[in-house]
């Protein structure tokens, strides 16, 4: 709590104070872990540094999150300072140390924040003059006319999103096109809206955008990688039956044609709840909440059958917990807690997790 008074006092005062800097300095200094995951600079200049940022910016941020409607200023004021703030650094460093735009991609599922944390993200290395796009896999789904195909052809993709409905070319294009874009070029967004065709889905008209320095890439199986098949002989739920085994593996098949689009990321970070099986919690908490605001939405049971055919394709455990453990594919893990707040910290290097946000 004294943290987060610290900076509520430092935004209403506009300044800081030295012997609040001290304390913050002292605090990060007695966690190194912490500390060399986010890159923290553990000198009293660096902890100055990062105050000027953070009074520059949070304004900013706490207006987005009124409009993304998170309410806790002190919870908000704590992440930028503890988190967000940090890593955007991290990104902006990344990015100086290479020759042309920073591809970063951000593996996330429901209820993870993968969309706000692109937000902030953006917001602040706007802010540094780092203009920054933000991508997601689900604007590289096939169109319409092409999924009614597919489905025709393998009529077990009974919901768009599993490996097989997006377009790979097209994302390899676009990010090869932001990677050698040059200075008054305009490159050519895809978009897609999930509303059309009655929930269905279609590609709208591309969004033009001037070059950029940073392309956040997001999605829930963004970086996975295909697994040995025989891994489907003992999977665990819901790949229970035969079918289930065999869709597992088609799906397992049809990732690899990923793997090049993967290649593309120079930084990949993952979003990773506590339990994967709060992801199916968050999806009916957020369909209740929809219902209860006289919207449509689905039922319980539904969930389950949406949210399982998703873990049949993808299972959690197969193919997103490997990439928290394997310093080769991942770059930085933040585990989410059941709250849906970042928890923990760790590079997969160093498996002895560092809590962020103790409870």
């Amino acid at each position: 709590m004294q943290l987060e008074t610290i900076l509520i006092n430092w935004l209403m005062a506009q300044e800081t104070q030295a012997a609040d800097l001290l304390y913050l300095l002292e605090q990060a200094q007695a966690d190194p872990n912490q500390a060399a995951a986010l890159n923290y600079d553990l000198s009293l200049a660096g902890i100055t540094h990062r105050a000027k940022d953070f009074l520059a910016i949070a304004p900013e941020i706490l207006q987005l999150c009124k409009t993304l409607k998170f309410h806790d200023q002190g919870a908000i004021l704590k992440t930028l300072w503890e988190l967000w703030l940090p890593l955007a650094q991290q990104i902006r460093t990344a990015r100086q140390q290479q020759d042309q735009p920073l591809i970063y991609g951000i593996l996330g599922g429901q209820g993870t924040g993968k969309t706000t944390l692109c937000r902030v993200l953006q917001t602040i290395l706007a802010q540094w003059q780092y203009p920054c796009v933000a991508i997601s896999i689900d604007d590289l789904y096939k169109t319409y006319a092409e999924r009614q195909d597919l489905r025709k052809a393998q009529p077990e993709l009974i919901w768009r999103g599993p490996p097989g409905t997006h377009d790979v070319d097209l994302g390899l294009e676009v990010l090869t096109q932001l990677q050698r874009a040059n200075l008054g070029d305009k490159i050519a967004i895809p978009r897609f809206d999930k509303s059309l065709h009655n929930g269905a889905g279609d590609r709208l008209g591309p969004e033009w955008i001037d070059p950029v320095e940073i392309v956040l890439f997001e999605g829930w199986f963004v970086g996975c990688r295909p697994v040995a098949p025989e891994v489907f002989d003992t999977a665990p739920e819901p790949i229970l039956t035969a079918g289930d085994r065999l869709f597992a593996r088609r799906i397992n098949e049809a990732l690899a044609e990923y793997v090049p689009l993967w290649e593309k990321l120079d930084r990949l970070l993952v979003l990773s709840p506590e339990d994967y099986r709060l992801s199916k919690q968050w999806r009916k908490d957020a369909e209740h909440q929809m219902i209860a605001q006289g919207k449509t939405g689905m039922s319980d049971a539904e969930i389950d059958q949406f949210v399982d055919y998703f873990w049949r394709s993808l299972h959690p455990e197969l193919f997103i917990q490997p990439l928290t453990q394997n310093p080769h594919w991942t770059d930085l893990v933040i585990e989410i807690d059941a709250a849906h707040r970042p928890h923990k910290i760790y590079h997969p290097s160093d498996l002895k997790s560092v809590s962020l946000f103790p409870r």
